[in-house]
């Protein structure tokens, strides 16, 4: 049986970055809903809207403290109920981002748990140590421990992945897993078409007592991921969670963000003998090399190439691996990481090259807003500008090896998430068609890219986009099976094959002219990025060209 999602080309939209309709610095529900003809000039058919519920935004939403309501930042219900609307109209269907791992500290739940620690809700978190003695090492995915003292000073301590104002729920408890559920119908009655479930392959622990052997059994916290990630009650627990959903809603999709799953995890979570979901995003796609990295001060805000080798190998693994399973997530970006052309493409052309390469593989497409543009990370000057503690302990970290403050921030800046979140540049006025006032997220941008312009410009990133959309609805692309050629790692060619119907992707890697042997029955051209010559089977590309060469058709 086929479902709309089979076929979904998604487009991820960072709420507070892509309109402001009120003017007052902020991206907004009618934002969206003004640039819906946008949306369907591209030609995507989803749009997934990161979280838009009421928050404190500690984390820009994801700290959630009312699951039925709209953030007042980003409008009203009745605008919501519009966005919907419309989009559906325009023939786009709409995926809310679900955070089902944790809530905010402000939460009426939380709030009442700290109040009375006699409270059912005490239960629907997760307290745990006694006489102020934390039960573990475990460390938090923000830093420090993930163990925050009890409010109520009754010695014990709250569970917190992520920042210590959004605790954890305790998916043990079946209230919980119910309460989620609720909201779940509660969105997909008002007519979305699909739920992200965020962070989902966490809302299953270890035993508390635990803590993580160190060599020195140091009680400095950990990250003990292998006792807070993908364990077997994560598929327990969300079974009958998804199962319900698809009884009442079979055309949700559920798409799960599965952070560190492998691929084997990534078959449990989509095969359809489980009733799980849909389709998972990993993040092990992007493998990096470190031969750049400096050893005086911490790798992890300074840039690195991507390993082509690794990469091409993630890639043919996830494809091969979950052929006749379900459809892997392709994409280059998102809120959670720098942007394609500033972490990889040196430049519009092979922006345009790994676009293809990436999209017109088997699987479901998720495009970051903006990427379609070229854009880049904004350019911070200030470390205050990130908000965020680990950036600052890296520039004190770089600038005691003896790099300048400028210096490290910079590299910051290249491969933070934060600078990636910048408003879509709509034309060339003061703040770029987004607001009339300074926007939430300020920074200098690095590039020319913007609406207006590209799409007056034949040869713009975004005409490229279109037309690649275009040629990802043909059935070929959408259905057809995948072979990955054997090169090395300074090219990347593929063949896709539905039927009769043959054709082959070739993408440069390399910043110097490249020569590959093709086939000499693929010689129609679909789509080009850069320069190339094709003679008699021998394809020749110029540094990061790429193009799609279909199979002659017979006479």
């Amino acid at each position: 049986m086929k479902h709309w999602y089979d076929h979904a080309i998604i487009y991820q939209i960072y709420p507070k970055s892509f309109q402001d309709s009120n003017n007052d610095g902020i991206g907004d529900l009618n934002g969206i809903r003004k640039r819906i003809p946008y949306l369907k000039k591209l030609g995507i058919n989803a749009v997934w809207l990161n979280p838009v519920f009421v928050s404190p935004q500690v984390d820009n939403g994801y700290d959630v403290s009312n699951y039925f309501a709209i953030d007042s930042h980003m409008g009203t219900m009745q605008d919501m109920e519009n966005l919907i609307h419309d989009l559906h109209q325009a023939g786009i269907h709409v995926i809310m981002d679900f955070v089902l791992n944790h809530t905010s500290d402000q939460h009426p739940w939380f709030q009442d748990a700290i109040k009375d620690p006699n409270s059912i809700y005490r239960d629907y978190y997760i307290f745990a140590g006694h006489d102020n003695q934390r039960p573990n090492n475990w460390g938090s995915f923000f830093g420090g421990s993930v163990w925050q003292a009890d409010p109520a000073n009754t010695g014990q301590f709250y569970f917190h992945l992520f920042d210590k104002r959004m605790p954890d729920l305790n998916w043990k408890n079946p209230e919980v897993r119910h309460a989620m559920l609720e909201v779940a119908e509660y969105w997909l009655k008002k007519g979305i078409d699909g739920l992200r479930l965020d962070a989902f392959i966490h809302i299953a622990k270890a035993d508390l007592r635990q803590s993580y052997p160190t060599k020195n059994n140091s009680s400095k916290p950990v990250v003990a991921e292998p006792f807070f990630a993908n364990l077997p009650q994560v598929q327990e627990w969300l079974r009958p969670f998804c199962e319900r959903i698809k009884q009442d809603y079979p055309e949700c999709l559920l798409l799960g963000e599965a952070a560190s799953a492998n691929v084997n995890l990534a078959v449990d979570y989509t095969t359809k003998r489980n009733h799980l979901m849909d389709s998972v995003i990993t993040f092990r796609y992007f493998t990096e090399k470190d031969d750049d990295v400096n050893k005086d001060f911490p790798a992890n805000y300074q840039p690195k190439q991507l390993d082509m080798t690794a990469f091409k190998q993630n890639q043919t693994v996830w494809q091969q691996t979950l052929a006749g399973i379900s459809r892997p997530v392709l994409y280059w970006g998102n809120h959670d990481m720098a942007r394609l052309r500033t972490r990889v493409a040196k430049n519009n052309v092979e922006a345009e090259s790994l676009a293809m390469l990436m999209y017109l593989q088997r699987g479901i497409p998720i495009i970051y807003y903006g990427e379609e543009l070229g854009l880049q990370n904004l350019k911070f000057d200030k470390v205050e500008q990130f908000n965020d503690k680990t950036v600052k302990d890296f520039v004190q970290a770089a600038q005691d090896a003896g790099l300048s403050y400028e210096d490290a921030v910079e590299m910051a800046s290249q491969t933070h998430k934060l600078p990636a979140r910048g408003p879509m540049p709509w034309n060339n006025e003061q703040y770029h068609g987004f607001s009339s006032v300074t926007p939430w997220l300020d920074g200098e941008k690095r590039d020319q890219a913007c609406v207006v312009e590209e799409e007056n410009n034949l040869e713009s990133v975004l005409n490229f986009y279109k037309k690649m959309i275009a040629l990802k609805k043909e059935p070929l692309f959408q259905d057809g099976n995948y072979y990955m050629l054997a090169t090395d790692e300074k090219s990347y060619i593929y063949q896709r094959k539905l039927g009769d119907e043959e054709a082959i992707v070739a993408v440069s890697l390399s910043s110097e002219k490249e020569q590959v042997t093709i086939p000499t029955v693929f010689n129609n051209e679909l789509l080009k990025a850069g320069q190339y010559n094709l003679n008699n089977g021998n394809l020749t590309l110029m540094p990061y060209a790429g193009v799609v060469l279909k199979k002659q058709s017979k006479e």
